[in-house]
This record gives C-alpha cells, sequence and structure tokens, in this order.
C-alpha cells in the first residue's frame, strides 16, 4: 500500500501544472564584424524568440582587434503549455541580429540602420538537461556587400553566447521517458513533367501528423518547396534547414551540425529500394524535382511517446500528404488569384505517400529513411489504411490559410504548428468537433455516407493521377533520440547466457601422472648438473684459462676437491632432498607403489630395479643438458577428426548407429575441449531421437565457447521445443549479436518471434536476413568480377595476341584519324575486354566518337604542321566542334557506361537462395527435421513463383530420414521435372530405390548421378552404393572402378572392402589382400574385412594367419551366412584355416 501510494503521488506530481521558467540569453561579445563601409562599425544585437522581438542591446562600436563587448542579456518564458512551450525549444532557433548605425550623411536629420548579419542559436541542449552552456556562433550576412564578402581567408565573423536557466526545463520523469522525434522532409524526384519552372508560381507543401499528447495531435507542414530541373544530382552532405520564416540571412538558415547525407539504396527503408535503382539513379540527375531540406523537431512527452508507440502498433502506415497551390500575385498591395473560391479549391495535385512506421519498433531501431512512392490522394484508401477520415493539408488551409491566404513569395518557413484534437480518439468517443466547409459536414455524416463521400472526392483528384503517371517519389527521414523498443545491449544478453550454462574454464594441458614425474625428476637432475658445474667453473675455472694440462691425475685430485666442498658445504645433502620429492613421485605414480614392503627380498629387487632405472633417466637428462636438443620423432596418426566425422558420417548413412556413436566418443575422447566435436555428437544424437542428450552436447559446446554460433543456435531450438522461450529467446538474440551477419541467425530469431506472434520483431528479423544474404551475394559477385578481369588480363598478355595487337597497330597512316580510331577499336575487341571498356551502349550498339579515337584524333592534330591557310583554319574549326561533340557524346556514354556496369553486377549478384532455404540447409545438416518442415513452409509461402527444385529436395530429405518413402518419391518427381539435371535429386533418388530394395532402379539413378557434369552434395554414398549394386550383379570391373573412385575421394573402411572383394572375385588376390589390408587399418574391428582376409589367405596356403583372421571373424559376429558358408567350404577344402579341426 505504502508503495502504491508513493506512486500515486509522483503521478499527481508530474501532472501538476509547472510555473513558467525564465531561459536566459546572453550576447557576450562579437569578433571580426565590419560593416559595409568601415571597419569600426556601430553596431547592436537584437534578439527574437518565435516570432516576438525580445529586446535590443546598446549600441556599440566594434574594434578590429578586440571586437566589440554586449554583455547583452535577453529573456523569455518557458511555458509548459500554450506558447514558448517545450516543442518550441525543439524545433525554433533563438535568432540574433547583428543592426549597423550608418553614418550620417549631409543634411540627415535622423541615423539611418541596416541589418548587417544573423546568426542562430539551437537551444536544444536546455532539453538535454543542460542549465548552462556556452556556444560560438557564425554570423551570415544578409546583403551582398556585407561581412561574408570580405575576403576569402578571413576569419568568419562570430558571436559567443551563453544560455542559462535556473532549473532544469524536464524533469527526471521527462528526462527517462520522453524523447525526440526529427521528421525530415528532403526532395520529391520525379515530378510531374507539367510543372513548370516559369509562368505562375506554386507553393508545393508537405503535411502529416504526429501525437502530441494521448489526446491531441500535432500538425507538421513543409511549404515552400523549391522546384529545380534536372540535369545534376543534389550535392551531399548538405545541411538541414530551420522548419522557421522570419530569417533573413541565406546561411542562417541552416542547422549546425544537421546534415543530410547519402544513403546506399540496400540500406533504406522505403518503397524504391534495390530493385529501382536504375530507375532512381536516373531520376536523382536527369529529372525535375522539388527541394525542401526541412527538419522539424518534435518533442514528445511520455505520454506522447506512449501514444506514439501504440498508434505505430495500431497502424503501421502513415499519410504524408503533398499538394501545391497557386501563389497570389499582388497588386498594390492587394492580392489577385487566379481564380475564384475558397481556400479547400486552391489545392491541386494532391497526392499521398505511405510511411511504414514499423520499423521503429524494431529493437534498438532509431531512424528509418527511404524514398516512398507518391500516389494520388484518395480518403478511401486513406481510411482503409490509416483509420483516418480527413486530409490535413486540407485542414490546415481551412484553419490557418497556410497555403489559400495571401503571403509573401519570399516566406520560406512554416507557420506555428497548431494542436489539435486526435481524429482517433474523436470516433473512439464519439465526439463531434465542428469544423469549417466540408471538414464538418463530412464528420457529422455517418461512417458509410463518409466513405461515399470519400469516393466522390477521389473520382475528381485527376491531378493527383500525374504522381503515378510520373512515378514520383519523395524522400523522407524519421529519427528519434532514444528508441522506442530499447534493445537488450550484447553485454547482457551474454551475461545471460552465462547464467543459463556457465562457461566452463580451458583446462590446462597437462601430462600423465607418470610422464609429469619423470619430467620432474628430469628437471631436478638438470638443476643439480647445473649447480655442479657452477661450482666445478668456481673452483677450477682459472686452471682451464690458464691452459693447464688436464691429465687423469689431474682430473682425478679435482674431483676429490669437489666432492670434499659439496659434502663441507651441506649442498650433497640438499642434493639428496631435492632430488627425494621427485622420486617418491616415481615410485608413487610409475610403480604404483604406496604401501610398505612386507618382504625384504621383494623390497631389495624392487630398489635395484628402481636404482637403474634412476640412473638410466639421469643419463638421458644430462644428454639432454649438455647436448644440443633433438625433438622426438611424433607417431603419426592414422585417422585424424575429419576422417573420423567422415566414417560417422558414413554409418549414420548405412543406419549404423552404434559404429557412428563409437567414432563420435572417439573424437571427443581425443579432445573434449572442442566445441565443433560437441555440437557434432548433439546433432548425431538429434538424429537417433536422442533430444536430452543432443542439447546436454549443445550445452556443453557453448559452456566451452560462449561463442559458438551454432550451438547457440541448436540451444534455442530445443528450448523452443520444449516451450521454453524465455530462455529461448536470449539465445536466438545472443547469436545475433556473436554474428550480426548470420543469415541463419536472424533467421530462425524471425521464427521464434512469429511463434509468439511478434509480427513486428519477426518481419524486423527477417528484413535483416535479407539484406544480409545481399550483402553477401553482392561481395561474391563482386570477388567473381574481380577474378574474371583477372583471367581476361592473363588471356590478354598472350604472345599471340600481343602480336595481333602490334599488327593492328601498324596498319593506320600517320594523320588518318578515322582509322586511328579504328585501330583503337580493334585493339579493345582484341584484348576482350567487358562492354563497358569497349565505349558501347547498353544496348550493345557502339556509340560514335569513342574516347580514345578522340585521344588520337587531337594528339595526331598537334602533331600536324600549322600552315596558315584558310583551309587549315577552317580545318581546326571542323576539328574543334568535332572534339566538342565529341565530348559531350563522351560524357553521356559514361554515365550510361556506369548505369550498365551496375546493371551487370545487379543481375550477377541477385541471392541464389532465400533466406529460408540457407536456414533449411543449416537445420538439415544438424537432422532438427522439426525445424526444417517450418522453415520449408515459410520458403513454400514466400515464394511468388512456383516452388523450386531444391524446396522439393529438402523436402524429400526430411521424409527420407522419417521413413515416409512414398512422400519423398513423390516430392522428387516433382523436382526432376523442374530441373532435370540436379544431381542431388538423382542422388536422393538412387537412395530412396536403394532403401527399398529397388536396386536396378537405384543404378540406373546413380548413373546418371556419376554422368552429370556436376557432382552431387555427397558423392562418397553414391558410388558406394553403386558398387555392391555392381557386387551383386555380379559385374565386378565395374564395381572395382566405383569403390576405386571412392577411395580417391574420401577413402573409409567400406569402401576399400568394395575394392577387396571386387578384385578377390575378379581373382585379383594380391591387389584384394592389399585392398583388404587398407580397410583393416581404417576400421579393424568390421567382420567382413576379416573374412575376407580369411579367403584371401586360405588361397594363399598361409594357415596361421587365416585361422587368426577366421578367429577374428568369429569374434566380431560374422552375420553374412554366405560368406560363411563360403569359407567354411574352403576350409574343409584346404583342410585347414579353422581351428576346430
Amino acid at each position: 500500500m505504502q508503495h502504491f501510494s508513493a506512486g500515486m503521488e509522483t503521478a499527481h506530481a508530474e501532472n501538476k501544472p509547472r510555473s513558467p521558467v525564465p531561459v536566459q540569453v546572453t550576447v557576450l561579445r562579437g569578433r571580426y564584424l565590419k560593416g559595409t563601409k568601415s571597419d569600426a562599425p556601430v553596431t547592436y544585437v537584437r534578439a527574437e524568440f518565435n516570432g516576438t522581438l525580445l529586446g535590443d542591446s546598446p549600441k556599440l562600436e566594434a574594434s578590429p582587434e578586440t571586437g566589440v563587448e554586449y554583455n547583452f542579456t535577453s529573456s523569455f518564458d518557458c511555458n509548459f503549455e500554450g506558447q514558448n512551450n517545450l516543442d518550441d525549444i525543439a524545433h525554433k532557433p533563438f535568432i540574433l541580429t547583428i543592426v549597423e548605425i550608418l553614418p550620417k550623411e549631409r543634411k540627415q536629420k535622423e541615423e539611418k540602420t541596416a541589418v548587417l548579419a544573423q546568426a542562430t542559436v539551437d537551444l536544444l541542449p536546455l532539453l538535454q538537461g543542460e542549465c548552462t552552456f556556452k556556444t560560438t556562433v557564425t554570423l551570415h550576412a544578409v546583403a551582398t556587400a556585407s561581412v561574408e564578402t570580405t575576403r576569402q581567408d578571413a576569419p568568419k565573423p562570430i558571436l559567443e553566447v551563453a544560455v542559462f536557466v535556473p532549473e532544469p526545463l524536464l524533469t527526471e520523469y521527462q528526462i527517462e521517458g520522453s524523447n525526440l522525434l526529427k521528421v525530415t522532409v528532403e526532395v520529391a524526384y520525379s515530378v510531374p513533367e507539367a510543372w513548370n519552372i516559369t509562368g505562375p508560381q506554386f507553393n508545393t507543401v508537405v503535411s502529416l501528423q504526429v501525437p502530441a499528447s494521448s489526446e491531441k495531435e500535432c500538425i507538421l507542414t513543409f511549404p515552400n518547396g523549391i522546384l529545380k530541373p534536372g540535369g545534376e544530382k543534389e550535392p551531399t552532405p548538405r545541411q538541414k534547414k530551420w522548419p522557421t520564416s522570419n530569417i533573413l540571412a541565406p546561411g542562417a538558415h541552416c542547422i549546425p551540425e544537421s546534415f543530410i547525407h547519402s544513403s546506399s539504396y540496400d540500406e533504406e527503408d522505403g518503397d524504391l529500394n534495390r530493385e529501382s535503382k536504375e530507375f532512381r539513379l536516373e531520376a536523382e540527375t536527369e529529372k525535375k524535382r522539388v527541394v525542401w531540406d526541412f527538419e522539424r523537431r518534435c518533442f514528445l512527452e511520455p505520454d506522447a511517446v506512449i501514444t506514439l508507440r501504440k498508434r505505430i502498433a495500431e497502424c503501421r502506415y502513415w499519410p504524408v500528404e503533398i499538394t501545391r497551390s497557386l501563389i497570389p500575385t499582388f497588386v498594390k498591395g492587394k492580392a489577385i488569384r487566379a481564380e475564384k473560391g475558397d481556400d479547400d479549391s486552391q489545392l491541386s495535385s494532391h497526392g499521398v505517400a505511405y510511411v511504414n512506421m514499423a520499423p521503429l519498433l524494431y529493437p534498438g531501431v532509431k531512424q528509418i529513411r527511404g524514398a516512398y512512392q507518391i500516389v494520388a490522394y484518395n480518403e478511401t484508401e486513406i481510411f482503409e489504411k490509416t483509420k483516418q477520415l480527413n486530409s490535413v493539408v486540407r485542414e490546415v488551409a481551412c484553419q490557418f490559410s497556410v497555403v489559400g491566404k495571401p503571403q509573401a513569395p519570399a516566406a520560406s518557413g512554416l507557420p506555428h504548428p497548431k494542436v489539435v484534437p486526435s481524429k482517433t480518439l474523436r470516433e473512439e468517443k464519439g465526439v463531434k468537433e465542428p469544423s469549417k466547409k466540408q471538414n464538418s459536414a463530412l464528420l457529422k455524416l455517418p461512417i458509410s455516407e463518409s466513405l461515399t463521400e470519400m469516393e466522390t472526392h477521389a473520382s475528381q483528384n485527376v491531378e493527383g493521377l500525374q504522381y503515378v503517371e510520373a512515378k514520383s517519389y519523395i524522400l523522407l527521414e524519421f529519427a528519434l533520440e532514444k528508441p522506442l523498443v530499447p534493445k537488450r545491449p550484447p553485454e547482457e544478453l551474454a551475461k545471460r547466457v552465462q547464467d543459463l550454462i556457465p562457461p566452463r574454464p580451458a583446462v590446462p594441458r597437462r601430462y600423465g601422472g607418470a610422464q609429469k614425474a619423470v619430467k620432474g625428476y628430469h628437471s631436478q637432475i638438470s638443476s643439480i648438473a647445473s649447480t655442479i658445474l657452477d661450482e666445478y667453473h668456481y673452483m677450477f675455472g682459472q686452471q682451464i684459462v690458464e691452459g693447464r694440462p688436464l691429465n687423469s691425475q689431474t682430473l682425478e685430485e679435482q674431483k676429490r676437491k669437489l666432492n670434499y666442498e659439496l659434502n663441507f658445504s651441506g649442498k650433497y645433502f640438499a642434493f639428496k632432498e631435492q632430488l627425494k620429492h621427485s622420486v617418491v613421485k616415481i615410485v608413487r605414480e610409475k610403480y604404483l607403489k604406496t604401501t610398505a614392503f612386507e618382504d625384504r627380498e621383494e623390497l631389495q629387487a624392487f630398489l635395484s630395479e628402481l636404482y637403474i632405472y634412476l640412473v638410466d633417466q639421469m643419463h638421458i637428462a644430462l644428454n639432454k643438458t649438455l647436448v644440443a636438443d633433438t625433438p622426438e620423432p611424433v607417431p603419426d596418426i592414422l585417422a585424424d577428426y575429419t576422417q573420423l566425422k567422415h566414417f560417422a558420417r558414413e554409418a549414420e548413412i548405412n543406419e549404423e548407429f552404434d559404429l557412428a556413436a563409437k567414432y563420435y566418443q572417439e573424437i571427443l575422447a581425443r579432445d573434449r575441449n572442442n566445441p565443433d566435436h560437441w555440437f557434432d555428437y548433439g546433432t548425431f544424437c538429434l538424429l537417433i531421437s536422442d533430444d536430452g542428450k543432443a542439447e546436454e552436447c549443445f550445452h556443453e559446446a557453448v559452456a566451452l565457447n560462449q561463442n559458438h554460433l551454432p550451438s547457440l543456435l541448436l540451444s534455442g531450438i530445443m528450448a523452443m521445443a520444449r516451450e521454453k522461450y524465455e530462455e529461448a529467446e536470449t539465445y536466438l538474440e545472443d547469436t545475433t549479436c556473436v554474428d550480426s551477419r548470420s543469415v541463419v541467425a536472424w533467421t530462425i530469431l524471425g521464427l521464434f518471434y512469429e511463434l509468439q506472434d511478434n509480427v513486428i520483431r519477426a518481419e524486423m528479423a527477417f528484413l535483416e536476413a535479407n539484406k544480409q544474404l545481399q550483402v553477401a551475394a553482392t561481395a561474391l559477385a563482386a570477388q567473381q568480377l574481380e577474378e574474371d578481369a583477372k583471367v581476361n588480363i592473363v588471356k590478354a598478355e598472350s604472345p599471340e595476341e600481343l602480336l595481333q595487337v602490334d599488327s593492328i597497330e601498324k596498319v593506320p597512316k600517320e594523320g588518318d584519324g578515322v582509322l586511328e580510331g579504328a585501330t583503337d577499336l580493334s585493339l579493345s575487341t582484341a584484348l576482350d575486354l567487358p562492354e563497358p571498356l569497349n565505349n558501347k551502349h547498353p544496348t550493345g550498339k557502339a556509340v560514335v566518337g569513342s574516347h580514345k579515337s578522340h585521344t588520337t584524333i587531337t594528339s595526331k592534330s598537334k602533331k600536324t604542321p600549322h600552315k596558315g591557310n584558310a583551309t587549315d583554319a577552317s580545318a581546326t574549326g571542323k576539328y574543334s566542334e568535332s572534339i566538342s561533340s565529341t565530348l559531350a557524346v563522351e560524357q553521356s556514354d559514361q554515365r550510361m557506361s556506369s548505369l550498365h556496369e551496375q546493371k551487370q553486377l545487379e543481375s550477377v549478384q541477385q541471392p541464389t537462395r532465400s533466406i529460408f532455404m540457407e536456414t533449411a540447409h543449416f537445420l538439415l545438416h544438424a537432422n532438427a527435421l522439426q525445424a526444417v518442415e517450418r522453415v520449408l513452409a515459410h520458403e513454400l509461402l514466400c515464394q511468388e513463383k512456383d516452388p523450386t527444385s531444391e524446396y522439393y529436395v529438402a523436402l524429400a530429405q526430411v521424409y527420407l530420414q522419417q521413413k515416409n518413402f512414398p512422400k519423398a518419391q513423390e516430392k522428387l518427381q516433382k523436382a526432376v521435372k523442374i530441373d532435370h539435371q540436379n544431381p542431388d535429386v538423382w542422388a536422393l533418388t538412387g537412395h530412396l530405390y536403394y532403401l527399398t530394395q529397388r536396386y536396378t532402379d537405384a543404378k540406373e539413378c546413380y548413373e546418371h548421378t556419376v554422368d552429370l557434369v556436376k557432382d552431387a552434395s555427397e558423392m562418397h554414398p553414391v558410388y558406394v552404393r553403386l558398387g555392391s549394386i555392381y557386387i551383386q550383379e555380379e559385374e565386378y570391373e565395374k564395381a572395382k572402378h566405383s569403390y576405386l573412385v571412392a577411395c580417391k575421394k574420401s577413402p573409409t573402411c567400406l569402401s576399400w572392402l568394395g575394392v577387396g572383394v571386387a578384385c578377390y572375385r575378379l581373382g585379383e588376390v594380391t591387389e584384394a589382400e592389399d585392398a583388404l589390408s587398407e580397410a583393416n587399418i581404417l576400421n579393424n574391428s568390421n567382420p567382413e574385412v576379416w573374412g575376407y582376409l580369411t579367403l584371401v589367405c586360405l588361397q594363399t596356403g598361409r594357415q596361421f594367419e587365416a585361422e587368426q583372421s577366421y578367429k577374428y571373424a568369429a569374434k566380431l559376429n560374422l552375420k553374412n551366412q554366405m560368406l560363411l558358408r563360403e569359407i567354411e567350404e574352403l576350409q574343409q577344402m584346404v583342410g585347414f584355416g579353422n581351428p576346430a579341426f
């Protein structure tokens, strides 16, 4: 209850109206001021905010050296309700105007003034928690002959300004819950051709509305768009402009440190992205456009942020309206309209762009920017998409006459946006608020009648259809200071994963007990030997330096003195104590003696054995210490991890799961600290439906490596299967932080969000997956083009083509421009360069006048002697005209060539798979069949065309693993109809027939797979199973060939066994024994290998080997009855081989 009452008090305190807070702006000083006629002008500062004049400073004379000290303070009250509110401070600048007092002329009674320059102060830091700040602002000239036209290298005039508020404008609650929305209207491209720059002037206005609170809407208007012709692109970066009309200096319109930057089409969020790249390149260069570059900041109170989030969740599309109105001409101060009528009748070319605001609800997203298509304004369509009844532009026109009232053409800002009640709220409450003219009538009508009137208005909007015909679009940006939906930082996700699966510290590599004890003994011997050598050098080193002879008597004397010194000094005893611990370790670890001996003789025998061993090890240690170390040879491992994994995979395909488990366990026994090995074992456990053990393996992999992406993905999938959705979300979100470029990670995260009915986050994840897939495809395409270019260069550098080029260059004569151009074109052809380098039009036709021919003509014309006659002059003039025309054609050709290059790159870089097929292949590899079925269902829904062959192949693999052979055959038949050259289709069909014992059909499919140019994804089982069918049909030569191909690519026990069986049946006993020996090396527990080795030994008359082989075959439980009968018959024939005889 106490907590509840405290919360109520806090809410009441937040709703309590605050008293106004004064905002004080002090102009401290001005520097580098220059007047229109003097370097020391007399000036004063005029302060203005939100259309209100706040005061003038005293008139002071500026000094060229020290400037002028104004110390002028002006202030206004920040009213939290009404004018000069927080939203005004967010989007309106504080304007400072420098006014110059002009010198008096003769007979002049009153002093004259001139506006010298203006500067704008951004008050946004006050909304970021600052109470005081200082800034230096640049003064921008108003007149052309003012401060900025002195010298290019002269310092720019500046003002030093300090801003102060006695208390923060925002409370802690507002700082935490409020937000700042920045809406930027940039450029509308490809506007209708009927819009003329000359003739009657129109005011082009963009309007939209955003929630100002839970009950009110704020209408934003962006008028006075500038119509420009095509011909060049808009420069980037360029500064954004203040949305206000009372700024006189052109440069002061720009917002400091706020720029419009160009971005890749692939990174944009609008309607026209990658697919419309060619059209956009043309439109943004050649076609007409309307430019605004206005940025409108909207301060959102905490309740407005909640409303904004709710509004986007309920309706993702927001209408942004665009319209034109005729600017009236003024005659003697009176406006003359083109046609009589009310304000609403003056609206024309009414269009609308639908902005998808849903990305702002993606976690961590703060900005959306893109090109949005403009369509004809249709109130019925707007109501269906946005649930709004009225036009924002028409409402603004009726209430404020923004576009209809007489207005000075030079005004280039925005009026103060009026806060109006929310239409949605009016609909919910059933309140009918009176409005003007048609709007009031429309609101009073029932919904059905309102829709009828909407359709009537839509049918009359003929001018709006011009946008659709011209394919017009507008660049918009919506940016937030803080994301509407915070994203959990990677550190937090990593910490949560660590809480779920604690990381296992890396186990240091340690030697075995006995080996470690021996190494410890060696180190102690080496240490003692080094100490004795130092002692010897200390005692007898001088004798060696002096070169005294060392005979046996001298050495014996030195040995006696050294022993005496070691015993006398106690070092000998210290050496024994130093060795005692290492000797005890050897006794315990190597000889496993931990108890006392009961028999005296046994003790003496052990001590003798120990003494001999210690002396031998001492010699080994001394030799290592006194002689250069020689590395001990490391025995080669017969099978590495890759081979063992391949053996396990072969066992999986043959459904020998015990053998496969043995291989995976052997891999883990060799290296338990490798997360990849645990992941592979986990996928095997999924195959045999041991989900609990599989999850343990994935967790073990994550414990060893917290960033192991495949194990994190499978851990998330296993948690989803157990309905542990919080754990699953943690794992899957962490995967996108571990590798933000992983297509599979983003796709599986999207599937999880879809399972949770979180449509917006699922959409975000799928969009990011597509983006990363496109990035990968682009990088691959660029790499391929680069490799192709290198191949072309290598081809061009061949001696034959170089000789061909030389012969071509010798054909034309000097001064023959036409032949020179032809030579260069032939050279390009001979070099086999790509199309853009051959100066060809994208249509494939040669362009008249290439860059090379132009260069050759000009160079040759310079070499030609000038004779000074009229003919040469006219020829020179013709050459100049030709060069000018050639340059024009060349520039156009370069633009078209660049477009062709981009088009060529785009055609190559299209992804060959969708995000769902990429994910399906990963999940098939991981044996997560249920997840595969979900992914393939999405692939089927997202396909615009019929399903691909790859889709049916993946689905058939699922059915094969589930032993659903009829459905698998059905999918494979559909796949082969789509792509009969797909090797995976034929291979899987062969496996299907092989598993259903239709060996003849299987053989035909396998043979077809082998004959195809492209290999299947797994060729090893194709060759092995084809060889086994050949052996069944007694086609031993073909079987031998098939098995040998398998051995060459990836040898296994079964492939060598097949070679051995085929050779044995062909009577090639020696080759059969070699092949069986290879098979036995790779797997010495295969009973059939021992069985055929028994036959070989019996054939060659080796009784002992035959008996041993037969013994192992029987011990390993040979189940091949035909092979057992053949062995018994041969044993009876030769009379040996069976120990039971």
